[in-house]
C-alpha cells in the first residue's frame, strides 16, 4: 500500500479498542467491508503464491517499519526506546499496556499486538537527520560520499558555536511548524567546511534530545538509547549522541532491525522463539557508547540549540 493509503486508514483505526473506528467511517463514507481484518502482527497472516516467491511461501509477521524496527532493538519492556536513523528520525518508547496521552506533542500509537494484546508507544519523528548530510553532499559539495563527514566535521573547532536547523521541510515533533526553515547560526570569519559538517552532525543529536525529553515530560524514566540505521555506524556521530542526551547510546550487532523485527515476528509464529523475551535474548550490544561531557557543558549547548530552533520557528 501506499503511504497515503497507510495514513488514510490510520486515521480510521482506533488504537484504543483495536478495531475500525465506525464513527469515522460514517464520517468520510467509507464502507468497513472495503477495509482489511484487523489481525495480530505474528500469525498466519497469508500466502505467497508460487509464482512470486517459486514456493507457497507463508507471511508470518508483519508490522510498520517503525514498529518492526522496534521489535528488532528488542524494546518489549515499558521503559525501553529504539531511535531509527536514515533520512529522518523516529524514536519509539514503549508503554506497555497504557496508551500515554503525551502532553509534549509526540504521538500515540501501537507498537506491536500479540495474542490479542496491544502493546503501546510513544512516537517522535525528526524529517531531517541523514537527509542533512545529503544536503552537505548534494547541495554544498562539501563531501564526495556520505561517510566523508565523519572525516571532515572531526577536523572543526571544538568550540565553533555554529548550529544548523535543518528546517528544510519545516520541524517535526515536538515543535510541529510546518513554515520553519532552517539556518546556518553561530558563523564566525573562522567557520568552514568543518565547523558546517559537524554542526549538521550536531542538528541530529539536538534534535534526538528534543524528543527524549518530551519523552521524559511525559513521565519516561529512561536509562539508555538503542539506535539503528545507516548513520549509526558513525561512532563520532554515537558519542556525541550519547553527549547530548546525557544517556548511554547502544548500537546493535545488526543495525538493519526493520527487516529484522519482521523476521523476529514471523520466526516468533514459527516456533523458532516461545516468546517475546526468549526473542529478546537474542539480542546482542555491538558498543555502547556512554556519556563523557559534563552537565554544564551540555546545558550550554543545548540552549544555544534552544535559541537557534526559538530564531527559525514561524510563531
Amino acid at each position: 500500500a501506499s503511504d497515503a493509503t497507510n495514513a488514510s486508514r490510520t486515521l480510521l483505526f482506533n488504537i484504543h479498542d483495536g478495531s475500525w473506528d465506525d464513527a469515522m467511517l460514517r464520517l468520510l463514507d467509507v464502507p468497513s467491508s472495503l477495509l482489511p481484518a484487523v489481525v495480530d502482527c505474528s500469525g498466519e497472516l497469508a500466502v505467497a503464491t508460487p509464482d512470486f516467491l517459486g514456493a507457497a511461501v507463508p507471511v508470518l509477521g508483519m508490522a510498520g517499519d517503525q514498529q518492526a524496527a522496534t521489535v528488532g532493538q528488542a524494546c518489549v519492556r515499558p521503559g525501553m526506546i529504539k531511535a531509527t536513523y536514515g533520512t529522518g528520525c523516529f524514536a519509539l518508547l514503549n508503554t506497555g499496556s497504557i496508551a500515554v496521552r503525551s502532553h509534549n506533542r509526540l504521538l500515540t500509537t501501537i507498537a506491536y499486538q500479540l495474542a490479542g494484546r496491544r502493546t503501546y508507544a510513544l512516537e517522535g519523528s525528526i524529517f531531517i537527520a541523514g537527509a542533512a548530510v545529503q544536503w552537505l553532499r548534494d547541495g554544498l559539495g562539501l563531501i564526495e560520499k556520505s561517510a566523508d563527514v565523519e572525516a571532515l566535521a572531526a577536523r572543526a573547532r571544538p568550540d565553533h558555536g555554529v548550529y544548523l536547523v535543518p528546517a528544510f521541510v519545516g520541524l517535526g515533533a515536538p515543535y510541529w511548524d510546518a513554515a520553519a526553515r532552517g539556518a546556518l547560526l553561530g558563523l564566525t570569519r573562522d567557520s568552514g567546511p568543518a565547523e558546517i559538517a559537524a554542526a549538521t552532525l550536531d542538528s541530529v543529536c539536538y534534535q534526538t534530545r528534543d524528543l527524549v525529553e518530551a519523552m521524559r515530560g511525559d513521565g519516561a524514566q529512561l536509562d539508555e538509547l538503542r539506535v539503528d540505521g545507516g548513520m549509526v555506524v558513525n561512532d563520532a556521530l554515537m558519542q556525541r549522541l550519547a553527549d547530548t542526551v546525557g544517556l548511554p547510546v547502544e548500537r546493535p550487532t545488526v543495525t538493519e532491525t526493520t527487516a529484522l523485527g519482521a523476521a523476529f515476528l514471523a520466526g516468533l509464529q514459527a516456533g523458532l522463539w516461545p516468546s517475546l523475551e526468549a526473542l529478546a535474548d537474542s539480542w546482542t550490544l555491538d558498543r555502547a557508547f556512554q556519556p563523557e561531557e559534563d552537565a554544564a557543558s551540555r546545558d550550554r549547548r543545548c540552549a544555544g540549540w534552544q535559541e537557534a530552533v526559538r530564531r527559525v520557528r514561524s510563531a
